[in-house]
């Protein structure tokens, strides 16, 4: 199911990747503890006292994404490798290419190898596309099935989610994929309740299916879990259409609400017909105010706002995307899909023909497969651990980051944001997780550089700082790799 924002097969590093255009921050000669261990007088005055981060073997991966590329048709912002089966049939569950895509996955499976033998219980397993609901319930079960019998345990509270589409199941196909095969959430792309912005996008079903969809999922042969996922900023979408969008939703019941900001990509149809920024494009200062609507709306109805496109009532967060944002290892196996093991990322081929190729190397052994692969250095991983932290109500670990990269980068970090800490955008808490004013703050930076006694966490604030989200990433990438 085509979103609006990057998903885990597209990108080589994890998903949810920010586009950022920065320059560096004055900071410029921070070294890295895991790199050469020297800490420079200007960045840490004591550091003959700093305790050397501490590097453990990362744990083998409890989580995986499948790729399911099939569509009905392609959506006019989606720039992700699918399969378009055509929208003149509603049952494709004997239609050859599905058959045959299945095939080639499942060999792709028991063709790899696990991280090691001690292997963790599967905890999530994901299906996206695609519009992963078009795919007959038998073979999804053949897919559980073959995990099961490569990765051996799965958890017994694990999550199976799937991306569905509206128009693309009935009662009987959603109970088949609940109550049979095991699916326990469900991820309903509606994207918008409009019309005459669906047939912007381009998408497959109108306001009819939407609502049918809706009645299916949370009724009872729905899931335990199911999220409702829009998209703000489409062409020709005002504040009426967004909050008639967002009051719907509300009244919907998901346990949990995804809000994706249209990002014109370079391919797309919306790309050959717009600019971004211009009519009938909204302004920049819209999408912000559509944001704010959001976050409005849904902490009112008593969603949790725990990522910044995530919103969910207590204890439905998607456990799946949670791995994504803490930087956890997964696997990931068809078209396009990347998987991230041991500190390296790696990503199969966008197109059938070299996806087939890759699968025959890897039964064959052809270590030739990994040429996609790259290790992840330590500045990178510092700056993926940043962003993704920065995405969440959680916030950045500051003891956990200093006992993998060092106090210098901590401290670097902190005097980076120390004018947002001021502004509010930034927000310093303590391990109770309480507010440190800016006076505290300060004292921690003007210390002996045991940073961390105080502030235990930074996080964005909600709204105002996950608005400016680009910025303050863009910071301290500057810090981290100026």
């Amino acid at each position: 199911m085509p979103r609006a924002t990057p998903a885990p097969f597209q990108l080589v590093f994890p998903p949810f990747a920010l586009p950022l255009k920065y320059k560096p921050h004055p900071i410029s000669h921070l070294t890295f503890a895991r790199f050469s261990i020297l800490c420079p007088p200007a960045v840490c005055r004591n550091s003959s006292t700093a305790s050397p981060p501490i590097i453990t073997p990362p744990p083998p991966p409890s989580s995986i994404y499948i790729h399911l590329p099939f569509c009905r048709r392609r959506c006019h912002y989606c720039d992700f490798p699918i399969i378009a089966l055509g929208s003149s049939s509603r049952n494709y569950d004997d239609d050859p290419r599905i058959n045959t895509y299945i095939r080639l996955l499942l060999r792709e499976i028991r063709a790899t190898k696990p991280y090691s033998s001690l292997q963790l219980p599967i905890k999530t397993i994901f299906f996206g596309g695609g519009t992963p609901s078009l795919v007959p319930p038998r073979l999804i079960a053949s897919v559980l099935d073959t995990i099961r019998t490569k990765f051996g345990e799965v958890a017994a509270d694990v999550e199976v989610s799937m991306e569905m589409d509206p128009g693309t199941f009935d009662a009987g196909r959603l109970e088949e994929m609940v109550g049979v095969v095991g699916v326990t959430r469900i991820s309903l792309g509606v994207q918008a309740f409009q019309e005459e912005l669906l047939r912007e996008c381009g998408r497959a079903h109108g306001r009819r299916e939407v609502d049918e969809a809706i009645k299916l999922v949370s009724g009872s042969y729905g899931p335990r879990s199911w999220s409702l996922d829009l998209i703000s900023s489409l062409p020709r979408q005002t504040e009426e259409m967004w909050e008639e969008s967002l009051r719907l939703a509300v009244s919907a019941g998901p346990q949990h609400v995804s809000v994706y900001d249209l990002q014109v990509e370079e391919g797309t149809k919306f790309a050959l017909l717009y600019t971004p920024g211009e009519f009938p494009l909204p302004a920049e200062a819209q999408s912000a105010n559509f944001y704010m609507m959001a976050s409005e709306t849904l902490t009112h109805a008593g969603y949790e706002h725990y990522e910044i496109s995530s919103y969910c009532k207590p204890g439905h967060e998607c456990r799946h995307n949670i791995t994504y944002w803490q930087n956890q290892p997964f696997y990931g196996f068809g078209l396009g899909s990347a998987s991230y093991i041991n500190g390296v990322r790696f990503s199969r081929p966008r197109r059938l023909k070299q996806y087939e190729e890759f699968v025959k190397d890897l039964e064959a052994g052809n270590m030739s497969a990994k040429n996609n692969a790259s290790i992840v250095e330590d500045k990178e991983m510092a700056m993926d651990v940043v962003m993704l932290s920065l995405r969440t109500a959680k916030g950045l670990d500051l003891k956990g980051f200093q006992r993998s990269f060092g106090e210098s980068v901590v401290l670097a970090l902190c005097r980076a944001w120390r004018p947002h800490v001021e502004s509010g955008h930034v927000v310093a808490l303590d391990e109770e997780r309480k507010a440190i004013s800016i006076g505290k703050f300060d004292l921690e930076l003007n210390g002996d550089c045991q940073l961390g006694r105080r502030v235990a966490f930074l996080r964005l604030s909600d709204p105002e700082g996950f608005l400016m989200s680009n910025e303050l990433i863009a910071v301290a990438f500057g810090v981290l790799s100026p």
